[in-house]
């Protein structure tokens, strides 16, 4: 295993230290409040969520996934644009009914006679515990990538907040299915909201988001059948889980990212393991201190995570999960394999991405290539973790045009 020692990703912590300060001026102006303030704040543009709304009675009927559960409107849509925050029926990694939570974005002017199209949207990192979803922020809409281009081009946005996030729940940090269940289900949701949406269908995803949407792209056409997937887009994607662990696991956002996947595999497959405990990969060390990290969000909790972390540098791992069994299984099963040949996929990677190293991406894409799928490779040489999304989304939206369109360049492969 790698250990190189940086302390710190530069984009990691840059967003963290802009999200923690947003998160403090809000706070500071909620508590300026008067008593009687309802508990769905608005504050201009900022929209609190309500802890109730999460809550799940457990008498509650399952339903076929994608029904919608209960909606609220946002006051605080962005311009030109509806909003709704919703909870929705999904299927866990078992195939039992779960309920899950995220926003639903429509622009408010008039639909063209056969609908609009609906983009599913895979949020990056934020966290693994149900305190974490961004549709539960003060800003429902922040981490939503492209949102303004988006509803400028008439699509319908629908961002899941994924498994175990918003509505309490085992977590799903990249177990690639629950992912792409919960962003096809939160697609089938939107439809169900004045959106008028079609089932047209495009993907669009960074970071873990790109991870759900290869995922997605992958098995829509058998778990959501009566969607048209048209075209897809990552920023950045987790596309190889082992060699992401492999480069990052020598500093804190490692560690981090580490703590949030061991966690959730042994939650998810201690069932089918038994006996599967966390020190059968991590050090006692690792193994101690990994479900209050686990527990603990990227934005806000910012400052502990590093405190915990940091002792462990060096000293996380017992053995390389790449090569030992059964955690190399939990990463094969969860490293999302070529996209279907006949989907076009656009793939954005920054060269100065230290989190998803560029060759990680580039070695995806040449084993997907190989397979026969069709892909449109970009690498932004200035761009890092943090900045290439926004970077490439003038690009991404041309691309999903033109899938939509049948009019796609000739693709890298």
């Amino acid at each position: 295993m790698r250990g190189r020692g940086r302390l710190r990703r530069g984009s990691v912590v840059v967003a963290a230290v802009v999200a923690t300060a947003f998160l403090v001026i809000v706070t500071a102006a909620m508590l300026l409040l008067p008593a009687a303030s309802p508990r769905r704040i608005i504050a201009g543009t900022l929209e609190a969520g309500d802890p109730s709304f999460y809550t799940v009675p457990s008498s509650t009927p399952a339903a076929p996934p994608g029904t919608l559960l209960r909606s609220e409107e946002l006051l605080s849509a962005p311009d030109g644009s509806r909003a709704w925050r919703v909870l929705y029926h999904s299927t866990d990694l078992g195939g039992r009914d779960a309920v899950l939570s995220g926003v639903v974005i429509a622009p408010d002017s008039p639909a063209p006679p056969s609908g609009r199209v609906v983009v599913g949207w895979g949020h990056p990192t934020t966290g693994a515990v149900a305190s974490c979803a961004p549709s539960n922020g003060v800003d429902p809409f922040l981490l939503v990538e492209g949102l303004p281009d988006l509803i400028r081009a008439g699509y319908v946005v629908a961002a899941p907040d994924y498994p175990g996030l918003g509505v309490a729940a085992p977590s799903s940090y990249l177990i690639g299915t629950s992912e792409s269940r919960s962003l096809l289900d939160a697609v089938r949701a939107a439809r169900q909201l004045p959106t008028d949406a079609s089932s047209t269908t495009l993907l669009w995803g960074h970071s873990q988001g790109g991870h759900a949407v290869l995922f997605a792209a992958l098995q829509a056409g058998a778990y959501s059948p009566e969607l048209t997937v048209r075209a897809a887009a990552v920023a950045a994607p987790a596309a190889d889980l082992g060699t992401l662990l492999d480069d990052d696991i020598g500093d804190v956002s490692g560690v981090t990212i580490g703590s949030y996947a061991f966690a959730a595999y042994q939650q998810a497959y201690a069932a089918q393991n038994p006996g599967l405990e966390l020190t059968g990969i991590l050090t006692d060390a690792g193994a101690a201190v990994t479900p209050t990290m686990a527990g603990l969000c990227l934005f806000g909790d910012n400052d502990k995570l590093h405190a915990l972390a940091m002792p462990l540098l060096g000293a996380y791992l017992r053995s390389d999960p790449r090569t030992t069994a059964p955690w190399s299984t939990f990463l094969a099963e969860n490293t999302p394999g070529a996209p279907p040949a006949g989907l076009p996929v656009f793939v954005a990677q920054g060269g100065a991405d230290t989190l998803v190293i560029p060759g990680a991406t580039q070695g995806y894409v040449a084993a997907a290539c190989q397979a026969g799928a069709r892909i449109t490779f970009r690498l932004y040489p200035t761009d890092t973790h943090g900045t290439i999304a926004n970077t490439a989304m003038p690009e991404v939206l041309t691309f999903l045009a033109a899938g939509l369109a049948g009019t796609l360049p000739t693709p890298t492969c």
